[in-house]
C-alpha cells in the first residue's frame, strides 16, 4: 500500500507540473508558490482599475449625478503619470539602500501613495457631488480634492506595476519569462473579475456610507496584497550600498544609452502603434453593436467578456509557444496580423448586418491583442540589460499606457467628428475608426519586420539584446 501511494503521489506531481497553468514558470530558486504570491501586486492593480474605470465611473454619473465630462477628466488624470514610468523604472535600477533593497522600497512607496489616494477619494467624491453638508462649499473644492485623489491613485498604480514587473524580471531566468508574463496577466484578469463581482454585490444598495466603506476597504486590501506580494521576494544586498563620492548616471545619460541600443526606438514605436490600434475600438464596441447591428443591451454587454476571453486564450497560447523559444516580436507581429482581418470582419458585419460575424471579429480582436501584448512585453523583459531592467520595462509601460489612453480618446473623438460630416448614417463614423485601426496595425507590422529579421539572423531561438 505504501509503495502504491508513493507511485500515485509521483504520478500526481508529474501531472501537476505538466498541466497546471504556469507551473513551468517556476524554478528551483523561485517556486510556483512564490510566483503566485508575487503576482498579487497585479491582483491589486486589477482591483484598482475596476474600481476607477468600472464602479466609480457608473457611481459618479448615476448615483452622485456628476457630469459625464467631469467624470471623463477625472478618469483620465492617472494617465498623466504614464510617461513617467520610464523614470520610475530608472530610479529603481540605481536605487541605493542601506538595507540592500532595490525594488521593494519603490513598491512600498507606490502602495502607500495609492492607499492615500483611495483613503481620501470617497469624501472627495461626496464633496464633488455636493452631498450632505458639502453642498455649500465652492465647486472647485470638490474638483481639486477629487482630482488629487485620482492623481495619487494613478501615481501609485504606475509605480507598483512598473517596479513589480522589474522585480519579476530580476527573479526569473529569460527562458521562464514568457510564462511569468502570462501569469501576471492572468492575475490582473482575476483581480479585475473578482473585484467587479465583489463591488457590484457590495454597492447593490447604494448609500454614501457604503461607498466610503467599499473604497477605503479597497485601500486596505491593496496595501495588504502588495505587502504580501513583496514579502521576502528581494534578497538584501541586491541594491548597492551608498558609497560617498560614487556618481550615479543621470536619467538623460541612461535614456540615451538605452535608446542607442539595438532598434530600441523601433521597438517602442511598434508597441505604440499596435496598442493604439487595439485600443481605439474599446469605447465603440457596445455602441456599434447596438446602433449599427441592432443588438439588445443584454447581448452587447457580453461583447467585453468575449473580447477578454479571446485575450486570455491569446495570452495562454503565447505563453506556451514563447516558452519553447519562439521569437517574441514575431509573436507580436502575428497578433497584429490577426487583428487586421478581425477589424475587417467587424466592418463587413455592419455592411451585411450579421451580428455573429461581429462577435467572431470581437473575439479575434481580443486574441490578437493578447498575442501582441504578450509578445512585446516578453521581448522587453528578455532584451532588457540587467542594469536597465526597470528603465526598459518603464519605457514599455509608458508607451503602452499612453497609447492605450490616447487610443480610447482618439476613437471617440474621430467617431464624433466623422459623424458631424456624415449626418445621414451611423455606419460610416464607426467604419472609419475601424479602418484607421487596420492601417495602424499594418504600420506596426512593417515596423516589426526589421526587428525580428535582425533577431532571427542571430540563429534559431536566439534573442537580440540591447547594449
Amino acid at each position: 500500500m505504501n509503495r502504491l501511494s508513493e507511485n500515485l503521489m509521483k504520478a500526481w506531481i508529474g501531472l501537476g507540473a505538466r498541466y497546471l497553468p504556469f507551473a513551468d514558470a517556476a524554478t528551483a530558486d523561485v517556486p510556483l508558490s512564490r510566483l503566485l504570491r508575487l503576482s498579487l501586486f497585479q491582483v491589486s492593480a486589477g482591483m484598482t482599475l475596476v474600481l476607477l474605470v468600472g464602479t466609480l465611473n457608473r457611481v459618479m454619473i448615476v448615483e452622485l449625478g456628476v457630469p459625464a465630462s467631469l467624470v471623463a477628466v477625472m478618469l483620465a488624470l492617472p494617465l498623466i503619470f504614464a510617461p513617467l514610468r520610464a523614470l520610475i523604472g530608472f530610479k529603481s535600477d540605481i536605487h541605493r539602500s542601506e538595507l540592500g533593497w532595490k525594488r521593494v522600497p519603490f513598491i512600498y512607496r507606490g502602495s502607500m501613495v495609492q492607499f492615500g489616494g483611495l483613503a481620501i477619494m470617497p469624501f472627495a467624491l461626496l464633496v464633488l457631488a455636493h452631498q450632505g453638508e458639502s453642498a455649500s462649499l465652492p465647486a472647485w473644492v470638490g474638483q481639486a480634492a477629487a482630482g488629487l485623489s485620482f492623481l495619487l491613485v494613478g501615481a501609485g498604480l504606475h509605480i507598483t506595476q512598473t517596479v513589480g514587473l522589474a522585480l519579476a524580471t530580476d527573479l526569473t531566468p529569460p527562458e521562464r519569462q514568457p510564462q511569468v508574463v502570462g501569469l501576471m496577466y492572468v492575475a490582473l484578469l482575476v483581480g479585475s473579475i473578482v473585484s467587479a463581482l465583489l463591488f457590484g454585490a457590495l454597492l447593490e444598495d447604494f448609500t454614501p456610507g457604503r461607498l466610503i466603506q467599499v473604497i477605503q476597504g479597497s485601500a486596505v486590501a491593496i496595501l495588504v496584497l502588495n505587502g504580501i506580494a513583496v514579502w521576502k521576494q528581494e534578497a538584501r544586498g541586491g541594491a548597492r550600498l551608498h558609497q560617498p563620492g560614487q556618481r550615479d548616471p543621470t536619467f538623460q545619460e541612461s535614456w540615451s544609452y538605452f535608446i542607442s541600443g539595438d532598434k530600441a526606438v523601433r521597438r517602442l514605436l511598434a508597441v505604440g502603434l499596435g496598442t493604439l490600434a487595439f485600443s481605439m475600438q474599446d469605447v465603440m464596441l457596445e455602441p456599434y453593436g447596438g446602433q449599427v447591428l441592432g443588438m439588445a443591451v443584454s447581448r452587447t454587454t457580453l461583447l467585453t467578456a468575449a473580447m477578454a476571453g479571446g485575450g486570455l486564450v491569446g495570452f495562454s497560447l503565447a505563453s506556451y509557444v514563447l516558452g519553447r523559444g519562439f521569437d517574441a516580436f514575431r509573436m507580436a507581429a502575428i497578433g497584429a496580423w490577426v487583428g487586421v482581418p478581425a477589424f475587417i470582419m467587424i466592418i463587413v458585419s455592419g455592411v451585411i448586418g450579421q451580428p455573429a460575424l461581429f462577435v467572431l471579429g470581437t473575439v479575434l480582436v481580443g486574441f490578437g491583442a493578447g498575442l501582441f501584448g504578450h509578445g512585446t512585453l516578453t521581448a522587453t523583459m528578455n532584451q532588457a540589460p540587467a542594469s536597465q531592467r526597470g528603465l526598459a520595462l518603464g519605457a514599455w509601460g509608458a508607451v503602452q499606457a499612453t497609447a492605450a489612453g490616447a487610443g480610447v480618446a482618439l476613437g471617440g473623438v474621430m467617431r464624433d467628428m466623422v459623424a458631424a460630416f456624415t449626418p445621414s448614417g451611423i455606419f460610416i463614423p464607426y467604419a472609419s475608426v475601424y479602418a484607421l485601426e487596420v492601417i495602424l496595425l499594418m504600420a506596426a507590422i512593417v515596423t516589426m519586420v526589421g526587428i525580428f529579421r535582425s533577431t532571427t539572423s542571430l540563429g534559431p531561438g536566439t534573442t537580440a539584446r540591447t547594449r
